[in-house]
């Protein structure tokens, strides 16, 4: 694998670190998680969509810059390392993008991924129910063939990220009743659905429940065929597992940070852990810039993506725990608590750690069931 970035990839770097040095809000922006922080959040996505920043690899008439993933990758080292604030539309441009790029018709691509990239519409990821999470197939929610034409959809969904300011949703719905077959994939408005926000740890509603009762959608809301919705799904959690949910600049950021933590406390020991943190930050790195290579060439990354998973998700919680270590009663004081309290939720979200295993025992290994 050539390891050099060419003078294009070069030039790419520079042109996003000139323009983060001189965007990046100061002082920070407030939690999402608060209503005058989504706002917040929302208008700069709109300012990295006008500086055609917002999502560098999609095509260029849906507000990209049909730029590689190795530029991709480029600009998600130069926006954590940068401080830039975290993704408000992260849920619809890496998780939802990538099903509608793939099983979208047309015109679904064209109404939905300008907005969607300006942050004109912020998606809710809506997969969990109170008696399906990990065993998503196993999901109650319906959708119900409504006169005249559409659908109508029933049911209760629980841990939707951003949901409590987001203005659409996502997720699969039961047309019938077999159990992978019977699932469709629905994307709903969330004015006419109940919301009930749920409190992080830290007390804000990061997540929320929702109530559908009898939310009539358009026909042109489901993406893909009634019944495809389990497949399309796969690809969904594909792409959170792999490449799209958290690209190595966040956790190279976060080792930076670190390292320079370790080296203030005069403590050799936490220094040698701080260090091995930033190795496994870039082993992990390089790990990704060969899988980009791979899918650049035509390659699938399948199964091998809850391999990644399982990586960052415990790296992330062992940086964040070892700078709580360093810090001790001082941690409240700095954002490295706020990250603890996230990167907690790391080996749970997108699938637990423990599912992923199973995953790659049976699909990656071939052990037996």
């Amino acid at each position: 694998m050539d390891l050099d970035f060419s003078p294009a990839e070069r030039d790419f770097r520079a042109e996003v670190r000139d323009w983060l040095s001189a965007n990046v809000p100061d002082p920070p922006l407030p939690s999402m998680d608060t209503a005058e922080g989504f706002q917040a959040h929302r208008a700069w996505e709109a300012r990295l969509a006008a500086a055609r920043l917002s999502v560098v690899s999609w095509p260029e008439e849906y507000g990209g810059r049909g730029a590689s993933l190795i530029d991709w990758l480029i600009f998600e080292e130069e926006y954590w390392a940068a401080g830039a604030p975290a993704r408000v539309t992260q849920n619809g441009i890496f998780l939802l993008a990538p099903c509608l790029m793939r099983f979208g018709t047309p015109e679904q691509r064209a109404r939905w991924l300008p907005r969607m990239a300006s942050g004109a519409d912020v998606w809710a990821q809506a997969w969990s129910e109170p008696e399906a999470g990990s065993d998503l197939a196993a999901l109650t929610s319906r959708a119900e063939p409504a006169p005249g034409g559409g659908w109508l959809l029933h049911g209760h969904k629980t841990w939707s990220s951003r949901a409590a300011h987001a203005t659409h949703g996502f997720g699969l719905f039961r047309t019938s009743g077999a159990r992978h077959q019977g699932l469709t994939y629905v994307m709903f408005p969330l004015d006419e659905v109940a919301v009930r926000p749920i409190a992080q740890l830290d007390g804000l509603p990061g997540f929320a429940e929702l109530h559908l009762d009898g939310v009539r959608v358009e026909e042109s809301m489901v993406l893909g065929e009634a019944g495809q919705g389990w497949s399309i799904a796969m690809a969904t959690t594909s792409s959170e597992r792999g490449l799209t949910l958290r690209s190595p600049g966040r956790f190279l950021a976060t080792a930076d940070r670190l390292l320079a933590l370790a080296r203030a406390s005069g403590d050799p020991a936490a220094a040698d852990r701080a260090a091995r943190c930033w190795t496994e930050a870039e082993a992990y790195r390089l790990h990704t810039y060969a899988t980009a290579r791979r899918i650049m060439a035509g390659e699938e990354t399948g199964a091998a993506a809850s391999l990644g998973k399982i990586f960052w998700s415990e790296l992330d919680l062992r940086m964040h725990a070892l700078a709580l270590e360093l810090l001790g009663e001082r941690a409240g004081e700095t954002p490295w608590l706020d990250g603890f309290l996230f990167a907690l939720a790391g080996p749970i979200y997108a699938g637990t750690n423990e599912i992923q295993r199973t995953i790659v025992a049976e699909r990656v290994l071939g052990l037996p069931r």
